[in-house]
């Protein structure tokens, strides 16, 4: 039987998530704003606006297009899934997420020195990263290797019991684990980089997919 996913996006166009899920062998349902079901495999959190900053105690002073209820879904379904024992794989906005939950802060913007280095006006900007040896990435890719990315936001102050396994150039954390729970988080897109979006100047993200359905397989 394949591993039922629960999707938590914003509401828009889930396509890239759901076919990435389908082809490393799962079975993805997208939900926006959805109740925690633990009659799924895993959790995956998508991409998408910026967290609120009260949630992590700051005033709002570069954050765009804050969905606080999303926000406390998506906490809510991480109390869940991991409260469950249950895999998560968290990309992008949902890697920023992880963090809030556990307790750490975001930089609001990566300012003008690193920006241009994760976002571009139309289409993902790719760099490279570093992974920590003995992470998942630096399994599956190797050490340094090419990803995407479209952010202007990162992780500051970094959530209990996480670790950083992967950073771009300029300190960025691209990539953590955590010492005891089943989270996988990627600040880049691997949805975007696997299937009919693989591309030649990035690595395959399906690889991420597969190792988090795996997860939900044991």
């Amino acid at each position: 039987m394949k591993p039922s996913i629960l999707l938590s996006t914003g509401g828009g166009n889930a396509v890239n998530y759901l076919n990435a899920i389908q082809a490393a062998g799962g079975e993805g349902k997208a939900r926006y704003l959805p109740a925690p079901d633990l009659s799924y495999d895993g959790l995956v959190l998508a991409g998408g606006a910026d967290v609120d900053p009260a949630l992590f105690g700051q005033e709002n002073t570069h954050s765009q297009g804050i969905d606080r209820a999303r926000d406390e879904a998506e906490l809510a379904l991480l109390d869940a899934f991991c409260g469950a024992g249950k895999p998560v794989l968290a990309i992008c906005r949902g890697h920023q997420v992880v963090n809030v939950w556990l307790g750490g802060g975001l930089l609001q913007d990566l300012g003008p020195e690193l920006v241009p280095f994760h976002r571009k006006e139309e289409g993902d900007q790719v760099h490279l990263v570093r992974a920590a040896e003995g992470s998942l990435l630096q399994r599956l890719y190797g050490s340094v290797f090419p990803v995407n990315s479209s952010h202007h936001q990162g992780l500051g102050r970094l959530g209990e019991g996480l670790r950083v396994t992967a950073r771009s150039e300029g300190g960025v954390i691209e990539a953590a684990e955590h010492e005891t729970l089943s989270l996988i988080c990627v600040q880049f897109h691997p949805e975007r980089m696997t299937g009919e979006k693989a591309r030649p100047d990035t690595v395959d993200g399906g690889e991420i997919f597969r190792a988090f359905l795996e997860r939900c397989q044991r």
